[in-house]
């Protein structure tokens, strides 16, 4: 029996492993791929962060260099490396959960690719959403010529040279990588809404300085949801400059596909080479509906506690309990919260280990 079993080794896992430690459990962490890094090493290769350095560090383990710069995918990658590095847990890389089962006492049973089998007092949910990218379906899309790929498929703009492409969404992902397609191909950023910029940095303080020193970033989900009605593309000025003249251009959201081209709101065809799907990811938890704990794949939870499960916590959910829930600077504080929930379970249960 172990006291808890962690599925997910990135950020979140790492968090909530941290987090057990801290409650005198032994977690043992389940992690997909090669190592613990999560989905860092498998994003584009130009991505950075969109918060600083000093902002982006667990409570344990800070960033090194300048605390205002913008670390890289690959700097990510290397920080969860270590964060793995200091925790004195079990990480079991190469194991892939397929799915969670419990029984007539709620001792749940964690099932693996290899056929192996481990019960556990309570389960943490971490394993994110980069494996379950938000595929929207458009009329005419299965006689669509082109390529259609969502951008967690995307590197770098190399294959794409000469291209016409149109980026799906209006995010900050798909802004930057239009932009960096821009270099090599004609793009269009194609959004429902026009885009929204916000400034990086205000009277010389990065955007995070702000929402840290006045609390935004602590809001719960009930308030952000009356406050952020649309998504926000950060901008140190590159973004809306390349808009303007005319290096990348945006138009209200296509409406079909049609053989090589597409179908434009005002009824205009237009051949592209390419659509790249910007349009989000959704929780990857699968592996829970045995469980009944998922409802058309969404968690059913209070803050990170599953309301189907008692022993069942999720770490890493957007918006989980704020603005700030799945992200590398506010993850541990989801983590510390939904662990101390779970600890008093697993002591109240007696399953702790000796």
């Amino acid at each position: 029996m172990h006291d808890v079993i962690v599925i997910g080794g990135g950020q979140s896992g790492l968090a909530a492993a941290r987090a057990a430690v801290e409650r005198g459990l032994a977690p043992v962490v389940l992690e997909a791929s090669p190592e613990p890094t999560g989905s860092w090493p498998r994003y584009y290769d130009s991505l950075t962060l969109f918060s600083p350095a000093g902002y982006s560090g667990r409570p344990d383990a800070a960033f090194p260099g300048d605390p205002e710069r913008y670390p890289t995918r690959d700097e990510v990658a290397a920080h969860l490396r270590d964060c793995a590095a200091r925790l004195d847990v079990e990480i079991r890389t190469n194991t892939r959960v397929t799915a969670v089962t419990t029984d007539d006492h709620g001792v749940f049973a964690v099932h693996t690719e290899a056929g192996d089998t481990l019960p556990a007092a309570g389960v943490v949910a971490a394993s994110g959403s980069f494996d379950n990218p938000h595929r929207p379906v458009f009329p005419g899309q299965d006689g669509f010529t082109g390529e259609i790929l969502h951008v967690a498929d995307y590197r770098n703009p190399k294959p794409y040279t000469g291209q016409r492409i149109v980026v799906v969404g209006g995010g900050n992902s798909a802004v930057q990588v239009g932009y960096e397609l821009a270099e090599v191909a004609e793009v269009t950023l194609a959004t429902r809404q026009p885009l929204a910029f916000m400034p990086q940095r205000h009277d010389g303080q990065d955007l995070h300085y702000w929402l840290r020193h006045t609390g935004f970033d602590d809001l719960p989900p009930e308030w952000l949801a009356r406050l952020v009605s649309t998504t926000l593309v950060l901008d140190t000025g590159e973004y809306r400059h390349a808009l303007d003249t005319g290096r990348l251009d945006r138009r209200p959201m296509f409406t079909a596909f049609d053989g090589d081209s597409i179908v434009w709101a005002d009824g205009t065809r237009e051949a592209v080479d390419t659509v790249l799907l910007a349009t989000g990811y959704r929780p990857h938890l699968d592996y829970l509906e045995p469980l009944g704990a998922v409802v058309e794949g969404m968690p059913q939870h209070t803050g990170g506690i599953s309301t189907t499960h008692l022993g069942l916590v999720y770490v890493g959910l957007e918006f989980q309990r704020s603005f700030a829930s799945n992200t590398l600077r506010g993850v541990h504080r989801d983590a510390e919260y939904v662990m101390a929930a779970l600890a008093a379970h697993v002591r109240g249960a007696g399953r702790l280990t000796p």
